[in-house]
């Protein structure tokens, strides 16, 4: 019973792929302040709303943190992944995980840096799904929607996935972002919108 009950928590030095090529890898990630990884119960919820769209799609990951997001669309076959990064050991961590996948720099990139700055430079091309995952408590939501809004960092009815303390509980969203889905679980609201120009 006790093992059962670790799988529905994250451990605090791993990260586990629920799914896909990966299934039930388990990645090492730094135990960092602020570092949050989606629980699998909310991973789960998520990667059943993307179901149909993950493959071949690209990825923007603007606070990798543990990798859990991008590690879950690669194993399901996301075509590629762009993910952010502050803290420099958590920016390594990811790039050793990437290198024990296989994935080389045509599958994914890790680019260390402060995301709202990053998000300022317009991409040569845009993403299928984005996840907007920050720190809690830092105002960092709002001000990357409306960064990604701004540079065009997304293609034609992709889809943003934004994860935030509960109790913010009224986002600030662009009008062409069309909220698909809702839910809380716990200290977490998460939701998911589709760019509709």
């Amino acid at each position: 019973m006790g093992k059962e009950m670790a799988k529905n928590r994250p451990s605090s030095g791993q990260v586990r792929i629920i799914a896909g090529q990966w299934r039930s890898r388990r990645l090492p990630i730094h135990d960092l302040e602020g570092l949050r990884p989606t629980t699998d119960r909310v991973r789960e919820t998520l990667f059943n709303w993307l179901a149909g769209d993950l493959s071949g799609a690209r990825i923007l990951d603007c606070f990798g943190g543990s990798g859990a997001l991008c590690f879950e669309s690669l194993s399901r076959y996301a075509s590629y992944a762009k993910i952010f990064e502050l803290q420099a050991s958590a920016a390594e961590q990811l790039k050793l995980n990437l290198k024990t996948l296989k994935c080389d720099s045509s599958m994914a990139d890790v680019i260390k840096g402060d995301t709202l700055k990053l998000l300022t430079v317009e991409p040569l091309e845009g993403f299928d799904i984005v996840y907007i995952d920050p720190p809690f408590r830092k105002d960092l939501a709002e001000k990357s929607i409306q960064l990604i809004a701004e540079h065009n960092w997304l293609k034609e009815n992709a889809q943003i996935y934004v994860e935030t303390e509960s109790e913010l509980d009224q986002l600030s969203v662009p009008s062409d972002w069309v909220q698909l889905k809702e839910k809380k679980a716990g200290q977490v609201i998460y939701r998911l919108y589709q760019y509709q120009p």
